[in-house]
């Protein structure tokens, strides 16, 4: 008698599971998922690039006698007061609301530890975020929640955003659970009513009118702080020419992989594309036009360790932002909080709902009960940490390529594991002088 052939379940590469529950919820709810956190799928990222350190053609640097500087200068351009960080690793802006009054502490105290800037995020400035931040940049927004010309000058820096790496051409959300009496009051808005963010500046339609925007606002700051403009990665060659062209200081670009406190599933998914396409572009727009280090570019959108530092900057940025490795590091996501987190249908390593307010880490939440567990000093010295090993991770990869400086490090010192990230880079494939699209 023959055994019985147990059936193989084949799962469907275009219906997974994923994707069958999805559908299965849409039908259900009859409204499109929201969440917290940048996109999940695989995409090119700087794990696909190599560095080249010295052997026979190259001298490396002896990392106990030769330095190798980490320094940045902000805003060189037009501002009287550019900004003087010891390192070339910034805090994206993360607005109070998004997170808690204690998370928005924390971050200025770790920054300020490390020498580096904060940044306000929509919604305005706190005391508890200047109070402890040594440079702190105010973001300039199409909501112009908080806005005021006091702030303005309270600052040390501009940032006007167009748009955001986990959405570009979209605006922000808040969900009304997170909307407290003091939020409310900051934003004007009604105390726990959901809140959606312009995705457009109201008062300009296109890069003249930009220009004039940052002539206002240097008048507003007697010409003293820089101004940046931040742009999600799309389009960022034209993006960034057009940039330039207005009069900005600095180019904050963000990629796909950058996170967000709330947005629609899709959008995180399907929108923008990868900061390792984004930068070349991004760099040949300020070569062609002559402003290659004169105006300083910040890429974001998946920073998480000192070797995606140095890649970064081998490409030709010349500091780079984190925001959800920030919040990590403040403790989101914590083994410590697993069985918490199942509670609520998540799992440590596996939270993304920012947007509900229920964060156990007490970071993402206004709950007042719950932003208590986020002691802001302890938070500040573990964020403080976890830069100086970004820096001295990127300082020992500069230095394995003879590098005195990281901003010494250029494309010729990368090479890609795959064509795809090789001709996004544009960098040579491993082994060979190829770069795809251009003459061997």
């Amino acid at each position: 008698m023959s055994e019985k052939i147990t059936p193989v379940l084949r799962e469907s590469a275009t219906f997974d599971r994923l994707t069958i529950q999805e559908i299965q919820r849409a039908a259900e709810t009859g409204i499109y998922d929201i969440r917290g956190g940048g996109t999940k799928r695989k995409l090119p990222h700087f794990d696909d690039l190599l560095l080249l350190g010295a052997s026979m053609s190259r001298y490396p640097l002896e990392g106990y006698r030769e330095k190798c500087g980490t320094d940045v200068v902000l805003g060189t351009r037009f501002a009287k007061k550019p900004i003087h960080l010891k390192i070339p690793v910034t805090i994206a802006g993360m607005s109070f609301g998004a997170l808690s009054a204690n998370a928005k502490e924390a971050l200025g105290r770790g920054a300020s530890i490390a020498g580096t800037s904060t940044t306000t995020g929509d919604g305005g400035m706190t005391p508890e975020e200047r109070g402890q931040s040594q440079h702190l940049v105010y973001q300039y927004l199409p909501s112009r929640y908080g806005m005021n010309p006091d702030d303005l000058r309270k600052a040390d820096a501009i940032e006007i955003v167009l748009g955001q790496g986990a959405k570009p051409g979209g605006g922000g959300m808040l969900l009304g659970m997170k909307v407290t009496e003091r939020v409310a009051g900051m934003r004007t808005l009604p105390i726990g009513v959901d809140q959606r963010s312009a995705c457009r500046h109201p008062d300009w339609t296109g890069p003249d009118d930009l220009a004039i925007k940052i002539a206002e606002i240097r008048e507003i700051t007697d010409w003293e702080k820089p101004i940046y403009v931040k742009i999600g990665a799309s389009r960022p060659y034209y993006d960034v020419k057009l940039a330039v062209k207005a009069g900005a200081d600095v180019i904050v670009l963000d990629g796909m992989q950058g996170g967000t406190a709330a947005t629609q599933e899709v959008f995180i998914e399907h929108v923008g594309i990868p900061i390792l396409a984004a930068i070349p572009p991004a760099v040949q727009a300020l070569q062609e036009m002559g402003m290659h280090r004169e105006v300083q570019l910040i890429v974001s959108g998946g920073i998480r360790t000192g070797a995606d530092v140095a890649k970064a900057m081998a490409l030709g940025a010349d500091a780079v932002a984190i925001g959800t490795a920030a919040l990590i590091a403040l403790g989101d996501n914590h083994p410590r909080l697993d069985d918490e987190l199942k509670k609520i249908g998540s799992a440590a390593g596996y939270y993304d709902d920012w947007q509900n307010g229920r964060d156990p880490a007490g970071i993402t939440t206004q709950d007042p009960e719950l932003s208590k567990r986020l002691d802001p000093v302890e938070g500040g010295r573990r964020l403080a940490n976890y830069l100086r090993v970004l820096v001295l991770e990127a300082q020992t990869m500069a230095r394995a390529c003879g590098k005195s400086h990281l901003h010494n490090l250029d494309p010729e010192d990368l090479v890609a594991l795959t064509v795809e990230a090789a001709a996004m880079a544009r960098v040579p494939l491993a082994g060979t002088g190829w770069i795809p699209g251009q003459q061997f």
